[in-house]
């Protein structure tokens, strides 16, 4: 009766190390790649987005929006990049090395910036716009879903929140742009 009992305490301890080990894990996941992750996801797709539009409504070139586009994917992944890292040291949050959230963070901000500037990679300028309205969008939804997914925001409400920002910055980058 002791060794059964025995065995049953052990059980349940180690099932709840395990569950305690698995919710540490989790943590630190979030804590030094996915928010970094979404961090770069989100200023990457968002703040390039006012320069691209503006050099696409200013020029009606494919070749001067890609290249917008491009520096400013590249600028802002290096910028976000040494903010993360310099933000932090990780010791007293547990964020992880500061080197590795930079990284992870310029990474996710050059994605988020340069996917809808490759549409202008193609020669119809009409054609690029519409494809990288489409893309800003699927960007967008991806960072809703992220947001519901790992941060337990409700999706509808982070997609209006998300959707809301992304506009206000198209919108300006087309007014500044079409000035």
């Amino acid at each position: 009766m002791l060794k059964s009992d025995f065995n049953s305490n052990f059980n349940r301890n180690r099932e709840q190390m395990e569950k305690q080990e698995e919710h540490i894990h989790k943590k630190e996941l979030i804590l030094q790649y996915i928010q970094p992750g979404l961090l770069g996801l989100m200023d990457g797709s968002v703040s390039t987005l006012a320069p691209m539009f503006a050099a696409a409504f200013a020029t009606h070139s494919n070749r001067i929006t890609l290249l917008i586009g491009l520096s400013a994917a590249i600028g802002a992944a290096i910028s976000m990049g040494f903010a993360e890292a310099l933000s932090d040291t990780g010791v007293h949050t547990g964020r992880g090395h500061p080197i590795r959230r930079g990284t992870v963070t310029a990474l996710m901000t050059f994605a988020g910036g340069i996917v809808h500037s490759l549409p202008f990679l193609l020669p119809d300028f009409n054609l690029a716009l519409y494809l990288a309205y489409l893309t800003v969008g699927l960007e967008l939804m991806a960072i809703s879903y992220i947001r519901y997914h790992y941060f337990r925001v409700n999706f509808f409400i982070s997609s209006i929140q998300v959707i809301v920002g992304g506009v206000l910055v198209v919108l300006a980058g087309v007014f500044i742009g079409s000035a």
